[in-house]
């Protein structure tokens, strides 16, 4: 019973489960492919209806067909054994996006709309699909065409190369895309080249690289791969080696480093270094200092490794030669060459040129009337030369005594001396004289006499002073034109006056310019300057009086740039009258009364800038050469007018400035080719119409003239 009840249970629960999963499963309908004989346009029509598909037929095609399958189909492999079928006759379908399909030749489908397959949805079979595949490690232009050797070329396979983008474009049967891009895939991969760094401990990096370079580039053997030929670079800074290539070439180069790189048999070496631009003593004070810290480091690593070496670092000057002996172990050697190598080099220069301009005009203008009379009665104005007084006082002494007899006593007792005519003393009349500016005029009616005094002058100058100094990066460099005026300091007599004597100092007077420049990053330059322009006023009561302007100051300039410093903009009016009370105040008869002097002066005074950076010796030819040809150019015009009263003198020129010596030799070459100076030699010149015409045209003014 029990075993009749379990059959039951069984028996009920495997019916369930099947009506189950018959009703979660729905078959898919099954398809017989046979056809012998078959028209095609038939056949088409017949996969058509079997697959609800709407189907455009090219009209050209033609023909029947012979196929037989003994399975049975569903729809996937049914529709492939459509496009199988049609690729074996030559032809293909273009799949539309509304789900029409369209039946044409092979040539025909590859310019249709064909689907743009991906990574994700390739495409399978023989459907007609377009792949895009970049590239990033082979050229696309090369791989191009030994793709297409691999697909259908002559019915709608094509392969296509875009270069901007390394891309490759491909076209055809979806089996035969998939199979290109496996392969491409493989293809393109990055070759078994890896990068090695080589650490020295007692070689030199840079040595070391032109060993294996010098070896690799002797090897006989001239047909070796590019993979078996590694490439090896020198890194300065850690003293590494760093190998690229494949694993076995690096592996004999690695090889080959660590043998070399082994101690030398004498522990320390020396070597003589010529210096090219530093000075040796100043070198040597800067690396004792270095040399003590390497010395340090290397008895620290000593000690941590356990081993013993020697490390004295001795640095030597010659100053003879301008070199310096250092004798060290070799990677301290190469220490100390890396800090050389970085002091001893070109340093730049500067050339500054202070540019003092100082432009002044002034008016004076100045009218008088002086009255006196021979009873002593005067006005007299000191405002503007002589007065009336100083005149009349140096003509009465001017005047001429005549002849006398001056007697003294009476009677027989009377003594008599006669005195000869005595000429005038006209000196306090020359000293009156002296002082007259502009007109003066003395009139002279009875006993009443009036000078009259008139004076106007325009003072126009212009100074233009243009110091120079050519110095050294952060060199300071000072520059003076003038004169030394000596200046009374002291004086000391003893009582008897027996041993006299006074002290005496000099002053500079002049131009003068002190300068220190520091080139920054670029082409800003950093200058301290102090700029001087001096000279001698006159005599005072006491001494002599100086005229001085002086800057001092630190400005940032650009090379070639022109800056201000500083400057002095000064107008000054002066207004004198003096005049008789009352009557000098009366409307034009009161001019008779007074005298009037008037001034006006206008100072402008600037001080400009200009720095120059002269980093090679090309440039510093170029501005010498300037300055050299303007002198020249002065010294040849005055030969030109010649000297006057003299014509037969000589004057001395300077000898032309041979640049030809100073450039290089290519750069003489093109001048020799290019001597009329545009830049275009004589072939050119005939060949270009333009050119020929402007030459014509030149030679004709010439004859014209």
């Amino acid at each position: 019973m029990n075993k009749k009840w379990i059959r039951r249970k069984l028996i009920a629960g495997v019916v369930a489960g099947a009506a189950i999963f018959t009703s979660q499963f729905v078959w898919s309908e099954q398809y017989a492919a046979n056809f012998k004989g078959t028209d095609i346009q038939e056949f088409i029509n017949i996969v058509g209806k079997n697959l609800n598909k709407t189907i455009i037929v090219d009209p050209t095609i033609r023909g029947k067909i012979n196929v037989r399958s003994y399975d049975l189909l569903n729809d996937e492999q049914y529709y492939q054994f459509f496009l199988n079928v049609l690729q074996v006759y030559g032809y293909a379908i273009v799949e539309m996006e509304n789900g029409v399909i369209k039946v044409v030749k092979d040539k025909s489908a590859q310019t249709g709309a064909i689907r743009v397959a991906n990574d994700t949805d390739p495409g399978i079979g023989d459907e007609m699909v377009t792949r895009i595949v970049a590239l990033y490690n082979t050229e696309a232009k090369q791989l191009a065409p030994l793709l297409r050797q691999l697909n259908d070329n002559a019915g709608g396979g094509n392969v296509v190369n875009y270069d901007p983008s390394n891309v490759l474009m491909l076209t055809g049967r979806a089996s035969v895309v998939n199979k290109l891009v496996e392969i491409i895939r493989r293809v393109d991969k990055q070759g078994d080249t890896s990068v090695q760094v080589v650490p020295l401990e007692y070689a030199s990096a840079g040595e070391m690289v032109r060993i294996i370079d010098t070896l690799y580039r002797a090897s006989a053997n001239q047909a070796q791969l590019p993979g078996q030929a590694p490439k090896v670079v020198a890194d300065e800074r850690i003293n590494a080696v760093i190998v690229s290539g494949d694993e076995k070439s690096r592996q004999r180069v690695v090889e080959l480093i660590h043998r070399l790189d082994a101690e030398q048999a004498s522990t320390g070496n020396t070597k003589v270094r010529y210096l090219r631009y530093a000075k040796a003593e100043d070198l040597v004070e800067v690396l004792t200092g270095f040399a003590q810290k390497l010395e340090g480091d290397k008895e620290q690593g000593a000690q941590t490794a356990g081993t013993k070496r020697r490390n004295e670092i001795n640095i030597m000057a010659h100053t003879d030669t301008n070199a310096l002996v250092i004798s060290a172990e070799p990677d301290q050697m190469r220490t100390i060459e890396s800090v050389i190598n970085q002091l001893d080099i070109r340093r730049a220069q500067v050339l500054v040129e202070a540019i003092i301009v100082e432009i002044a005009e002034g008016d004076n203008v100045g009218f008088g009337v002086q009255w006196a009379s021979e009873s002593g009665g005067m006005t007299q104005f000191n405002n503007l030369g002589p007065t009336i007084g100083e005149i009349g006082a140096g003509i009465w002494q001017a005047q001429d005594v005549e002849a006398s007899q001056t007697c003294t006593g009476s009677g027989d007792n009377m003594t008599c001396t006669s005195n000869p005519d005595t000429e005038g003393d006209v000196t306090l009349l020359a000293q009156a004289l002296g002082k007259v500016n502009g007109m003066a005029w003395g009139v002279a009616m009875g006993d009443f006499g009036a000078l009259m005094q008139a004076v106007s002058s325009d003072t126009n100058s212009n100074v233009l002073a243009t110091p120079s100094i050519t110095t050294l990066d952060n060199q300071e460099a000072s520059f003076i034109v003038g004169d030394e005026v000596p200046i009374l300091t002291g004086s000391t007599a003893s009582s008897s006056n027996s041993n006299p004597f006074q002290t005496v100092e000099r002053k500079e007077v002049g131009v003068k310019l002190k300068v220190i420049p520091q080139i920054n990053e670029g082409n800003a330059v950093k200058l301290a300057i102090e700029q001087e322009v001096s000279g001698v006023n006159g005599n005072t009561g006491v001494d002599i009086s100086f005229a001085t302007r002086r800057l001092t100051t630190t400005v940032m300039a650009d090379s070639g740039q022109i800056v201000v410093l500083g400057g002095l903009i000064n107008e000054e009016v002066q207004e004198s009258v003096q005049k008789v009370p009352f009557l000098g105040d009366i409307p034009f008869l009161g001019h008779l009364f007074k005298s009037s002097s008037s001034k006006k002066t206008k100072k402008n005074l600037m001080i400009f800038i200009k720095p120059t950076i002269i980093r090679d010796g090309m440039t510093m030819e170029g501005i010498a050469g300037r300055k050299y040809n303007y002198f020249r150019a002065l010294q040849l015009d005055q030969q030109e007018r010649g000297v006057n009263l003299m014509p037969d003198t000589p004057v001395p020129v300077l000898e032309e400035w041979n640049q030809s010596e100073y450039l290089p030799p290519e750069v003489n070459d093109i001048l020799e080719r290019y001597k009329d100076g545009r830049g275009l030699d004589t072939q050119m010149r005939k060949t270009d119409p333009t050119l020929k015409t402007l030459d014509e045209n030149k030679s004709k003014d010439k004859t014209n003239e």
